[in-house]
């Protein structure tokens, strides 16, 4: 029993041993094959990738797998010389062809299609473009497999330098028509030279303008000349009357005008005048310089004011309280500082100083200017003036004015500001603390030219006491510049009344704006400026309102050829 077990244990043996050889020997087999097959395609793929079937190029001997450095040095090596060449004057000329082209494309896109610079540079562009084209240098520079003819590739290297020098002056030349910050910089620099020949231009002409406005027409030089020549023919026809009771009944109305200027005056009292109801109840006080003070006693004398209106006429010597010791602008003219700062080198420091030009002129100080300061001093017996600047037409009867109420006021003026214009800042120094404690800036401008005084309001008020007070204190113009404006505001701060604008309308000497239908409303029309009516420089369209009221029957006004 216990053998035929292990004889079966053994019969199993043998026979697993058989089975197990056969096994091993076919794994075997197809282990080597797998093995021989990998390596045949392993050695398939090297002999492809190192023995290709495609042709070799010609440049395939050398090294491919050296640096990219010694295979150009190799071609290099093996290049034509002058085929390099050839390459670097035709890269030179497509360069400055396409140069020309851009410059050529931002003159079209300028709109500058007619211009120089476009055709020019369409032209050069075709040029270099026709240049390589050219069968000659075509067929032996570009298309030719042989070498390179030295002699062919001189002449085309010669015509493109000389293109390509004239696409650098060109581009030189118009560089600054396309380059952007070039032409901001021209623009910039034109600009302020245009700036500084206009400021020039404007000190000029504003100088010019004053001496046009200031100057002494001929015409009116003829005239004063014609009249002081027939006082001295005449003596005896023009010796001086007395007082008459009228210039000084304060039952009148009474006016007062200060002036040199023979026919502006003739014509303020003309029109007075004509549009009064009751013009023998009208008084003029016509105050002038003595070397025009024959001049105007003739012309009144000669043509006496119609409807019985009465003229006084006298010289600022006449009234001999107005002296240095007395009067401030005097004794200031008086001085070497305002004489220098008047009349020396005058054109140069005018047009240095071309926002106050104007006051410049000596006018200023002249004491006909000044005198509107001094009205109850030299008309004592009078209550109210009207006063009157030469340069005004009057257009109805001003009668109204002496019955206007002014409160309490001494100046009945029309006020001139309007937004921030014509306000006392305009006037006045407010950086000074004496002009800025005192005064409101915004405080609202009036006008001088018609100005109805009460004259017993103002010795009440003592105005021209303040009025020497503030113009002691401006002897060094700090205060304010030079004119009568400035201290008639200072002076009349508090004690001037606002009048209805119809009765004075201003700027016909500056102004050609104003309307016609507001002119016609107007008692008073002023010609302040430089366009005086009776100048050449007159504006036209308001010339009229002045000249009719001129007396061209007066024959020295036909003699001396007014030109109206």
């Amino acid at each position: 029993m216990a053998v035929a077990v292990r004889g079966s244990r053994g019969g199993g043996g043998g026979l697993g041993f058989g089975g197990f050889s056969l096994r091993s020997f076919f794994s075997y087999r197809i282990f080597v094959s797998a093995m021989f097959s990998l390596l045949f395609i392993a050695t398939l793929s090297v002999l492809l990738t190192t023995n290709p079937s495609t042709p070799h190029h010609r440049d395939s001997a050398l090294p491919s797998n050296g640096n990219a450095y010694v295979h150009r040095t190799f071609l290099a090596l093996q290049s034509d010389p002058l085929k390099t060449r050839l390459d670097l004057i035709y890269k030179q000329a497509s360069d400055h062809m396409t140069l020309v082209n851009a410059y050529a494309a931002y003159a079209r896109k300028l709109k500058l299609d007619i211009s120089k610079h476009l055709r020019l540079f369409n032209d050069l562009a075709s040029d270099i473009s026709d240049l390589q084209m050219k069968p000659t240098y075509r067929s032996s520079l570009f298309e030719s497999d042989g070498p390179v003819d030295e002699d062919v590739l001189r002449q085309f290297e010669k015509e493109v330098k000389d293109k390509v020098k004239t696409a650098r002056a060109m581009v030189a030349e118009s560089k600054e028509n396309y380059d952007t910050q070039l032409k901001i910089q021209k623009l910039k620099d034109t600009i302020f030279a245009v700036n500084e020949l206009l400021t020039k231009a404007k000190k000029n002409g504003a100088f010019a303008s004053l001496i046009a406005a200031k100057s002494v027409p001929k015409s009116l030089h003829c005239l004063a000349m014609r009249l002081v020549g027939e006082r001295i023919s005449n003596p005896e026809k023009y010796r001086d009357e007395g007082p008459k009771p009228e210039f000084e009944d304060p039952s009148l109305y009474h006016y007062a005008i200060f002036s040199d200027n023979v026919i502006a005056v003739s014509v303020v009292v003309r029109s007075v005048v004509k549009n009064a109801a009751e013009p023998w109840k009208h008084v003029f006080h016509v105050v002038t310089d003595r070397m025009n003070l024959a001049a105007m006693k003739v012309w009144f004398k000669m043509r006496p004011a119609e409807g019985g209106a009465h003229v006084e006429v006298k010289a600022v010597e006449d009234y001999t309280f107005l002296n240095s010791s007395y009067v401030p602008v005097l004794r200031q003219l008086e001085s070497a500082n305002l004489q220098k700062f008047y009349f020396q080198n005058q054109q140069e420091n005018v047009t240095k100083d071309t926002s106050n030009m104007k006051f410049r002129n000596p006018k200023y100080l002249s004491m006909l200017n000044h005198l509107r300061f001094y009205l109850p001093e030299m008309y004592p017996k009078l209550h109210k003036i009207l006063f009157l600047d030469d340069d005004v037409v009057v257009q109805k009867d001003l009668t109204g004015l002496w019955k206007i109420d002014l409160d309490g006021k001494v100046n009945g003026a029309v006020e001139t500001c309007f937004g921030s214009f014509h306000r006392y800042a305009q006037y006045l120094n407010f950086t000074h603390p004496l002009i800025r404690d005192k005064f409101n800036p915004k405080a609202c401008a009036w006008a001088y030219g018609m100005n109805i005084f009460d004259l017993d309001a103002w010795r009440r008020e003592k105005s021209t006491e303040q009025y020497h007070y503030w113009q002691n204190l401006n002897a060094d113009r700090t205060l304010w510049k030079l004119g009568t404006l400035p201290p008639g505001l200072i002076t009349f701060y508090s004690t001037t009344k606002s009048l209805e604008k119809s009765w004075h309308v201003l700027g016909l000497g500056y102004n050609p704006s104003i309307s016609m239908d507001e002119i016609n409303k107007a008692a008073v029309i002023h010609y302040n400026g430089n366009m005086k009516p009776w100048l050449d420089i007159a504006m036209n369209q308001y010339k009229n309102l002045w000249t009719k009221y001129v007396d061209n029957d007066m024959e020295f006004v036909q003699m001396c050829n007014f030109g109206l």
